[in-house]
């Protein structure tokens, strides 16, 4: 409501309670007797407070709001508590507490769950504590908290919306999974992880400076002889493969739990000390080229707590550029529903490529349809590894297809 309109509203219901007050003198002045005269002092106190109610000024009360959970995952409870202080002990009757704010998904949740009708009475302060359950992902805006007053019939009625703007995060759910890379080779490529796991003695690169705990195997004994000094041998490093995630935003009632699962498995990754690479395909295409520190998977998590399922055109015309710019030898595609095309799109278009596993996300239970059964059989005659995925068995998707 604009101020004028507030302004009008709190002046005409001025005039109502002036009115009844001067019906009720103007009955007992003609009329005469204890019952109108009686009716009019009993009017009396309540006019003159609804009066004095509409010239009390709201900016005399303060409100904070102290939030007590930040950062939630999806499902968790959201806790705050709303602070009210005011100057002046002027009597409060009927006072309304609404926090405010402008998330679709957030106002659903709620649905007039974040309110509170209190009387203050003469108290300077008060404080209101409220709890949010299962709360839905996303990053949710409480924009501030408007305090409502009435009088005691509702004849003069005040609002103020407060200001107080701060952000509420809630992350996806995550499961822990087993990582193990899909392939291992030689490194000669950009997204190699960043620690060695096996090293190669047939293949020598060149010499260093003998560090103790080197092998005695790897001491250059040529370079000894000639100097004197100890010298070892350095290796070819055997490391991870590259690694290239992606995923599709397309609308699904099970996008939900393709979230969860691209985030387990990148945190996966990451606590594996291992590197990925992401691109996620919706209305705009969020690609992060490297991912392989607790930094990059805060971001990460940043992005899947935002992200909504926004991709209105097929995921092979949406991603057709960014696929042909993907040069990891394995790709990681995550999906809720996996089609012919798609399948053409990253045979055509991704060069390079040793590996395809293809996470099609499904609930417990849910069988596929011919035409997604159709298009699985079709991917692994290409030599696509395909795999359908629920949340019960998230935690073995890659040990089940490395047991395959």
């Amino acid at each position: 409501m604009s101020k004028a309109k507030e302004f009008m509203n709190l002046w005409g219901r001025l005039l109502f309670v002036l009115g009844l007050l001067l019906l009720t003198f103007s009955f007992a002045m003609f009329q005469g007797g204890f019952v109108s005269w009686f009716i009019f002092y009993m009017a009396l106190p309540f006019a003159l407070y609804s009066v004095l109610l509409t010239f009390y000024p709201l900016s005399d009360i303060e409100l904070s709001r102290d939030i007590h959970t930040a950062q939630v995952r999806k499902g968790s409870s959201f806790s705050a508590t709303i602070h009210m202080r005011r100057k002046h002990r002027f009597p409060l009757l009927y006072t309304v507490l609404t926090e405010k704010t402008h998330s679709p998904a957030l106002k659903k949740q709620t649905a007039g769950m974040h309110q509170k009708m209190f009387v203050p009475g003469f108290r300077k302060s008060y404080s209101w504590t409220y709890e949010i359950e299962h709360m839905p992902r996303g990053e949710h805006v409480l924009e501030g908290v408007q305090i409502e007053i009435a009088d005691f019939f509702g004849w003069v009625r005040k609002s103020r919306l407060v200001p107080l703007q701060q952000k509420v995060l809630v992350y996806p759910n995550t499961v822990d999974i087993v990582y193990r890379p899909m392939e291992s080779k030689y490194d000669h490529g950009s997204m190699a992880a960043p620690f060695t796991l096996v090293k190669d003695t047939t293949m020598a690169t060149g010499i260093r400076d003998y560090h103790p705990g080197d092998r005695v195997s790897w001491i250059h004994w040529k370079s000894f002889a000639r100097t004197q000094t100890m010298r070892t041998k350095e290796f070819e490093d055997r490391q991870s493969q590259d690694l290239f995630l992606m995923d599709d935003r397309r609308p699904s009632e099970k996008f939900e739990i393709q979230v969860e699962l691209v985030a387990s498995i990148l945190k996966s990754i990451v606590r594996s000390n291992s590197s990925v690479s992401y691109l996620s395909i919706g209305d705009t295409r969020n690609h992060f080229p490297v991912i392989q520190t607790e930094e990059h998977l805060h971001r990460i998590m940043y992005h899947l707590t935002k992200v909504q399922p926004d991709l209105e055109k097929p995921a092979e015309d949406a991603g057709g550029r960014e696929l042909q710019k993907i040069q990891a030898s394995s790709l990681l595609y995550v999906t809720s529903h996996l089609t012919i095309e798609m399948v053409k799109a990253i045979q055509r278009n991704v060069k390079h490529l040793n590996t395809c596993m293809c996470l099609v996300v499904t609930r417990k239970g849910e069988p596929a349809s011919p035409q997604e059964e159709a298009a699985h059989q079709f991917a692994r005659s290409k030599g696509f590894t395909v795999k359908r995925v629920s949340p019960d068995n998230f935690s073995s998707v890659f040990t089940e297809v490395n047991g395959k």
